[in-house]
């Protein structure tokens, strides 16, 4: 059991910066950022959920709203005990949430099937191997971002209800930036409690998305690049902060709560391996700002702790030709670890994860991560050069979560891998014809990773390879 600093045991689900390690109390008004978070210390603060794994039980059944089935591995429900809200009141202030979105959207939140995909497999030349798809794209907004803005919201409300927020008709606006599902999905939870939204997105920004941010009552503001380095729409988002805007986005440094949300997608994902495959040998997920793949990975690690898989997935992330600063992050930390060890690594990506995992010792990967994390700018920066690509969900300028996904990939034996743009069309059309799912190529780009590693020889015979799609084509 944790031990707080005074003596006390802690909460069984707790909230962690993983820059610094300082906790933050449950009952805190706003607890999306690290207290101790300073703009000049560089340090990639981040706040984490925890759990203590000893005393949560996985649930038997998944059906249903997820937030209800998995409330107990959540922060929210430990929160609401903390802030003395009973658990009848947040089952209904949960439900009536989702009933809210269903109202508004046609969709409340319930578990996206897990599908075999062999026709797509088995169209790949080499080694056969199975390869299973989980489908996000029948989920509220298409996509998903509604998963993590939801596990915000609950938050917001569940502060509401406690007295720690003034009456609705003071609320502060909401913020996000976003080329496309993540402002639909934040504009429908928005919309459900009729809290006001701001959305910045870049003058290019898809049509019917914008009409949709418009029926929803969103405020869009169109940010233009203008030679300086990083997203506008993101200093943009930024700016609203400052101005006393709450973070409504997807970025787990601005708000760690949003990747928790996230994470009701990995137990479900969990689950449905338990009951299908048995196992995933490899899960490859498409990065942007990387609070998909750090949600999937904590889930993933806490299902193994809590008996469900036998072990953790290797975890490849997905980025464009045009845009990979998740890549540079990795390969800037794997770098530091040969250099003290001494040794030159494999050049091939898979045989370079093992010589991590098998060859160097923890002490010395542990010293390069906590480096890692205390000196985010020498890791971390802004693309650049103006990214575009098909797949222009993941062309984020930086990858926000990059510190959980370079310590994802190196303990579970993962790497990061970088795709065209034939491939990432070549992915997308064949998710339709072959299993008659339509989605985008930023949606199937995990799908175009699973092709490129299954080609380059790094996807072997008999293995078991999970990708995610996630993102309806309009």
């Amino acid at each position: 059991m944790k031990v707080l600093e005074g003596g006390g045991p802690s909460p069984a689900v707790w909230l962690e910066c993983s820059g610094c390690g300082r906790q933050v109390a449950l009952t805190e008004r706003l607890p999306f950022v690290c207290p101790a978070a300073r703009s000049d210390d560089d340090v990639d603060h981040v706040l984490v959920r925890r759990i203590d794994p000893a005393r949560l039980r996985f649930p038997e059944s998944i059906e249903g709203n997820p937030f209800v089935v998995f409330g107990r591995l959540l922060s929210h429900s430990h929160r609401a005990a903390a802030l003395g809200v009973d658990d009848v009141e947040l089952r209904a202030l949960v439900e009536g949430l989702d009933a809210a979105v269903s109202e508004i959207d046609g969709t409340g939140f319930r578990p996206t099937p897990l599908r075999s995909a062999v026709s797509l497999s088995s169209h790949m030349s080499g080694p056969a191997f199975e390869l299973w798809l989980k489908d996000e794209t029948d989920n509220v907004s298409g996509s998903h971002k509604a998963r993590h803005l939801m596990g915000v919201m609950i938050h917001l409300r569940l502060a509401e209800v406690a007295g720690l927020f003034p009456p609705a008709a003071l609320r502060s606006r909401l913020a996000i930036a976003s080329c496309g599902n993540a402002a639909l999905a934040a504009a429908v939870v928005a919309r459900a409690v009729r809290w006001p939204l701001d959305v910045f997105v870049p003058p290019d920004a898809d049509a019917d998305v914008l009409e949709r941010l418009i029926q929803l009552e969103a405020a869009i503001t169109s940010c233009v690049r203008d030679g300086s380095p990083g997203d506008p729409c993101y200093r943009a988002f930024r700016d609203a902060l400052a101005r006393g805007a709450l973070p409504f986005g997807v970025q787990g440094s601005d708000n760690g709560l949003a990747v928790e949300g996230g994470l009701t997608l990995g137990y479900e994902l969990a689950d449905q391996v338990r009951r299908g495959p048995g196992r995933l040998d490899l899960l490859v997920v498409q990065v942007g700002g990387g609070a998909l793949a750090s949600a999937c990975m904590q889930a993933l690690r806490d299902a193994v702790s809590l008996g469900v898989l036998p072990k953790v997935p290797r975890l490849c992330t997905v980025q464009t030709a045009s845009a990979w600063p998740l890549r540079r992050a990795y390969e800037l930390v794997v770098r530091a670890i040969a250099t003290r060890l001494g040794e030159v690594p494999p050049a091939d990506p898979r045989l370079r994860a093992d010589w991590l995992r098998h060859r160097v010792p923890a002490e010395l990967v542990d010293e390069a991560l906590r480096h890692a994390a205390t000196h985010r700018r020498d890791h971390m920066w802004p693309w650049e050069s103006t990214p575009r690509s098909v797949a222009h969900g993941i062309l984020d300028d930086e990858t926000y979560d990059w510190w959980a996904l370079c310590e994802g990939m190196i303990r579970s034996g993962g790497w990061p891998v970088v795709v065209d743009e034939p491939t990432l069309v070549e992915a997308r059309e064949a998710v339709r014809r072959r299993v008659q799912v339509d989605a985008t190529a930023t949606g199937t780009a995990g799908v175009a990773g699973v092709m490129h590693m299954h080609r380059s020889g790094r996807v072997f015979g008999g293995e078991i390879v999970g990708a995610l799609v996630t993102g309806r084509a309009r």
